[in-house]
Parts: structure tokens; sequence; C-alpha cells
């Protein structure tokens, strides 16, 4: 009877412990879909497409794509670098994950990646990711999940496939080839609020584009960029509106066209509302 009892437990616990990496499996598969906790989805993207993300997402993905421009990568690689994120974290700045993977793109301090504290840098995180992707010889032919998994060595190469089209959308529209492609609904109270607002958006754009806005009005509520071209200015203005929600962005001004928190759409505006050349941000004034 005890020998009947002890091959009893020992069958219960294998049957457990398959069970759990059955779990395991299918959360690393499907990340995406378990993974992320049902919030609405307040951002629309359209550029030969759509994808629908919260603000969260959208922050992270506008932050990908300018690290990468700054970086002087192609388009593709903004394509393969969103896909990775959207795999691995869902375009979540996660505080864990597998092991002790971190982050957006969940990089492990253990493999020489970056201290916990680096890892959790969006910023940074891309920036890794593409020094990394570069070295990658001949990643600019390859399949996106193939490129991908040369930097990441997934236990799940063609996951990141799955995620190739959204990341073409993403793309396109926060490298400024699509007009007005990025719409946020902003509601509640913003993270920050007039100049502690512009002062946030001011440093962001400094470190995701290296540029340097200006802010303008007494009342330090508004910032001015200037825009080489009508691409360059779609890239800051739809820049903008993803990081619109713990900013307290109001508005944005680009091209005849103006997006708004409240309404969360673009439309247009008359040809006084800003110069052509400059993308014009206003903020939510301090209370």
């Amino acid at each position: 009877m005890q020998v009947r009892t002890r091959a009893a437990v020992a069958g219960g616990v294998v049957l457990l412990l398959v069970a759990m990496v059955g779990i395991w499996i299918v959360v690393r598969q499907f990340g995406e879909q378990l993974r992320l906790p049902l919030t609405s989805r307040t951002c629309t993207v359209r550029a030969d497409g759509e994808v629908a993300l919260d603000a969260d997402q959208m922050a992270n993905a506008a932050t990908i794509a300018a690290i990468g421009i700054q970086r002087g990568m192609p388009e593709r690689a903004v394509v393969v670098a969103l896909a990775t994120a959207y795999q691995e974290s869902g375009l979540r700045n996660l505080a864990g994950g597998d092991r002790d993977s971190l982050g957006l793109f969940q990089q492990r301090p253990s493999q020489g990646w970056g201290t916990p504290t680096e890892i959790r840098d969006p910023r940074y995180a891309a920036n890794r990711f593409y020094a990394a992707l570069k070295k990658v010889r001949g990643w600019e032919g390859m399949r996106v999940t193939d490129a991908a998994q040369k930097v990441q060595r997934s236990a799940f190469p063609e996951a990141y496939q799955k995620w190739a089209d959204e990341s073409e959308v993403l793309s396109r529209a926060l490298l400024g080839e699509a007009t007005g492609a990025v719409a946020c609904t902003i509601g509640g109270n913003p993270l920050r609020r007039g100049q502690v607002a512009t002062a946030a958006l001011t440093r962001g754009l400094t470190l995701d584009w290296g540029l340097a806005a200006t802010a303008a009005a007494a009342d330090l509520t508004s910032l001015t960029i200037a825009a080489a071209d009508e691409r360059g200015g779609w890239r800051y203005a739809h820049w903008l509106v993803s990081h619109a929600q713990d900013n307290g962005v109001r508005k944005v001004r680009f091209g005849g066209l103006e997006w708004t928190a409240d309404g969360g759409t673009w439309d247009r505006v008359d040809g006084a509302a800003a110069p052509a050349a400059q993308v014009v941000a206003e903020v939510v004034a301090d209370a």
C-alpha cells in the first residue's frame, strides 16, 4: 500500500510539472494575449492597416521607433524591433519575466545586456537591441522573425513573425510616412501638467530624437518643434500624441491638421494655426 501511495504521489507530481510546463509554453507562445490586462485601447494607428494600443504601449512603440531613426537604422530595423518588443513584452516595460528577463525586450542582466535599472529604461533597451541587430550579418534580407531570433535566441523562433504586419503599420506611422496616423483619446488627470509637462516633453524629444524643442508662451504650456520636411513633422507630431497621456498634451498641430485630446482625432484647421514647417503642441495648464 505504501509503495502504491508513493507511486501515486510521484505520478501526481509529474502530471503537475507537465501541466506547469504546458502553461509556461502557452504563455511564452501567446504572451500578448495572456499577459496584457484587458485595458481599453485608447490609441488607433492607421497607415495601410490598423493597430489599436493603449497609452503605455503607444508611448513605448514611439520611443522604440525614434531611437532607431536617431541611430541611423533603416525602417526595416524599426519593424524588427517593434515585432520583438510585441512578442517579448506586449510593448510593455515589464518588471520581470522568464528567469531574470526584464523590460521591453526581456533582456537579461545575467547575459550581459546591462544592469536591471538600465534594462528598465526603454531608451537604453532599444539602443542595446539595435546595436545587437546591426552586428547580425545580412539581417536586412531576413524575415522579421529570423532577424529578431538572431538577437533574442528565443525558444520560440517563429513567434516574432506574427507581429510583423502590426509592426509595419506602426513603423509607417511613427516614421512619418502617413498623415494624422496616430490618434489617441486621453482621459483622466495627466501625470504632468504645465511647466513640468513641457520640461518632460523637451527632455523626451532630446533623448529620443536628439531634438531641442522650444518652450513658448509665458505660462510654458506650449512647445514648438522645427521640422525639416513634412515627413519629419509627422514623426514629431505622432511622437507627441503617443506620449500625450503622461504629459498632459491636449493639442498638436501640424500640416494644417490639429489633434485634440478630448476628441482624439485629427481635424482640419485654418492656415493660420501654425507655420508650415513647425509642429506645435499645447499641454494642460497647472490647476
